[in-house]
């Protein structure tokens, strides 16, 4: 079974991603700051979701995940409208930056990719 860890806040999004994730057999948590999301990289996590709207510092996730986990893949999501935050948080270490709504489209695709 595919692994995938997630830092975001908005309950709703998480049950969308929770629910997709169940239906393509892919494990699926939620941390709610950094500090949590370091801890739950073990067992192996093939995919990391960051939503940069979240208020953990989400910038600063990606930046520590990335100095220690540099092969681990890491998706990112904003509003399309954030491109100075979508710019930032490739330059920390994020893997992929879509927008929210391109994100939702392949959500069924990004989570398969994280399946063993």
């Amino acid at each position: 079974m595919g692994r995938v860890v997630a830092l975001m806040d908005d309950l709703f999004f998480q049950m969308k991603i929770a629910e997709t994730a169940k239906h393509l057999g892919v494990e699926f948590k939620v941390a709610a700051n950094g500090g949590v999301l370091a801890t739950m990289l073990e067992p192996p996590t093939k995919l990391v979701i960051v939503d940069l709207n979240a208020k953990s510092d989400p910038l600063a996730t990606i930046a520590r995940l990335r100095a220690t986990q540099n092969e681990l893949p890491i998706v990112s999501f904003l509003s399309h409208v954030q491109v100075d935050l979508a710019a930032k948080a490739k330059a920390a270490g994020s893997t992929e930056v879509l927008p929210r709504s391109v994100f939702t489209q392949n959500l069924a695709s990004i989570l398969a990719a994280a399946k063993d």
